[in-house]
């Protein structure tokens, strides 16, 4: 079973033709809202991968914004442990959506930031704890100390990016970064470092760096893995990341090694740029098998770019 511990929010969705430079105004197109947050989000893609009992610690206002969250975790047959707050709203995302399917977000904490170390549930039963960064450091770093106490595999989306107590990373067994947040808690800024000189900076035995279009690279314990992405037609890659750690952990705790686990979760990523919406993107555990059935082998020329776009010299185990 796995216990997601993290944020839920209410997303309000502008499309516009390109995101807005500081101090300019932007006619935008349609408007919707979308049940989102990080935590939620990746709650919702572990369910929806195949056979993982999911289960999340979650934190909401008393108010309309509310509703909508806990039903879409519902229908995703999420378990939910829901932390009442009656002095914070519902926390909010204001994203701006670019035709290009590229997008910028803000978030507004609210309830998020009443959650505290000691609202973790009981942990029997759990094989792994799925954390983010959009609720207090101190809780989240309690709660990764818990379950790694209690023999629990603890995986850290380090994001938003920010830097990280040691002692958070020192109960962190599994740590998935984008190339930003990489550069972030490596100390690196600019071209400094390749990807792999940036992954070995970190005290974690095993690292997830996702690059976008290009794929991702795994450090596991000494080993290189490469996942060339799943070529798509991107209309929003709101949620995009999130999925990719939901269906990555669903499958490790199904028993997939990483190699395969990566694969799985770089398809589900991928066919969730291809829709609107955050957990609305998500896709079933059939739509990723069908996607890999179909998708052709991958040219050895992707393999090869995206080694060397990492800096990896050579590859003791590639996954294609």
């Amino acid at each position: 079973m796995i216990l997601v511990a993290g944020s839920a929010n209410l997303d309000f969705v502008v499309r516009a033709p390109h995101i807005p430079a500081p101090g300019e105004t932007v006619l935008g197109g349609a408007f919707q809202t979308f049940p989102g947050g990080k935590g939620a989000n990746q709650a919702i893609a572990s369910a929806r991968a195949g056979g993982a009992r999911t289960q999340m610690l979650l934190a909401l206002g008393s108010d309309a914004y509310a509703a909508p969250i806990e039903s879409s975790l519902r229908e995703a047959g999420v378990q939910m442990h829901v932390v009442r707050s009656l002095a914070e709203p519902t926390g909010t995302a204001f994203i701006c959506l670019a035709d290009s399917a590229e997008n910028a977000i803000t978030v507004a904490p609210g309830a998020n930031s009443s959650l505290r170390g000691s609202d973790l549930p009981k942990l029997t039963g759990v094989s792994h704890l799925l954390l983010q960064l959009e609720t207090p450091m101190e809780a989240v770093t309690a709660w990764a100390q818990a379950a790694r106490a209690q023999g629990v595999s603890v995986v850290l989306n380090a994001a938003p990016a920010r830097e990280l107590p040691a002692a958070l990373l020192a109960a962190t067994d599994l740590l998935i970064v984008n190339e930003g947040e990489l550069a972030c808690l490596a100390g690196l800024t600019g071209s400094e470092g390749s990807i792999i000189e940036r992954m070995q900076r970190l005290n974690v035995a095993r690292v997830i760096v996702t690059l976008g279009a290009s794929g991702c690279c795994a450090l596991d314990r000494g080993e290189w893995l490469l996942q060339p992405a799943f070529p798509v037609k991107a209309v929003d890659t709101t949620a995009a990341g999130d999925t990719f750690c939901g269906a990555l952990v669903a499958a490790l705790s199904l028993g997939a090694n990483l190699a395969e686990a990566l694969r799985q979760a770089s398809a589900a990523a991928a066919l969730a740029c291809t829709r609107l919406g955050a957990q609305t993107s998500i896709p079933s555990h059939d739509e990723v098998q069908a996607l890999l059935r179909t998708s052709p082998a991958r040219p050895q020329h992707s393999v090869d770019a995206l080694a060397h776009y990492c800096g990896v010299p050579t590859l003791s185990t590639v996954s294609a």
